[in-house]
């Protein structure tokens, strides 16, 4: 896949994971799909960009308590890109959702804030500044897709185009589940929270491509993560969804050629 140089609005952008011991989730990530990075300086809270060949993939931070609450749940969390930050979090709070981390400028980097749907999935909005997101997509290693698990997918369906000004429509692949589209390119997913995890709550998963999903997994299960849903073919190709030995969970797919074709047209 080509380098990616921006994202326009409404495009999940980046991906990021806050464990209790960041360093342990470093080195299992490089060793699973061979990104580098080290805890950032202090300014930055010891956030890690991670980094594919190079380029930029995900971020992973210590996971650290605020203002007496408890840490933050060791998860992944999809990030949206925004134009305004401030007026996207209004949107999120006018339209059912609400805001648990108002708008915040990150240096120079970019302004974040930490939202929720209606249904309490957590995602992210970006404002890019000097930094807009991964800078590549869909390589092995890096991100693939980003999808919804809810139960009450045309529900939320309403709130994500007032939220965030995506197209949403029934998906053709993944009967009674949806797709968010930009300047008319599948962008997300979503889909009934019983199809995959029924025992989880609202939220949003991010799938990493890889070589071979079963390898992968294999790797995996020797380096201490687990295997929430085994692999299986479906229309985009093989998947599987797993968790890192701190709980991290997170999806694999070993995408099918003709969806290769479609992301690199």
């Amino acid at each position: 896949m080509p380098e990616v140089r921006n994202y326009a609005p409404g495009i999940p952008c980046w991906v990021d994971l806050m464990a209790p011991d960041q360093r342990a989730a470093l080195d299992f990530y490089r060793d699973l799909f061979g990104w580098q990075g080290e805890p950032g300086p202090p300014e930055t809270g010891g956030y890690a960009v991670c980094t594919l060949n190079g380029r930029a993939v995900a971020g992973i931070g210590p996971a650290m308590a605020q203002d007496g609450q408890p840490a933050p749940p060791t998860a992944w969390t999809t990030y949206f890109s925004v134009a305004d930050a401030e007026a996207a979090a209004g949107a999120v709070a006018a339209h059912g959702g609400k805001v648990v981390m108002p708008p915040m400028d990150v240096l120079t980097f970019g302004r974040m804030a930490i939202v929720a749907d209606p249904s309490d999935a957590v995602f992210g909005l970006w404002e890019a500044r000097d930094f807009f997101g991964c800078e590549v997509v869909i390589d092995p290693g890096s991100l693939a897709w980003n999808e919804l698990n809810t139960p009450d997918a045309e529900a939320v369906a309403d709130f994500y185009p007032a939220a965030l000004g995506v197209t949403v429509a029934p998906s053709q692949a993944m009967p009674g589940g949806f797709e968010f589209t930009v300047e008319g390119r599948p962008v997300a997913g979503v889909q009934p929270l019983d199809r995959l995890l029924p025992e989880a709550p609202p939220h949003w998963l991010t799938y990493f491509a890889v070589d071979g999903t079963d390898t992968t997994v294999d790797a995996l299960v020797r380096a201490g993560g687990s295997v929430l849903v085994p692999p299986f073919d479906m229309v985009a190709g093989r998947i599987a969804v797993v968790s890192d030995p701190q709980g991290g969970v997170f999806g694999l797919i070993e995408v099918a050629p003709e969806y290769l074709q479609q992301a690199a047209a």
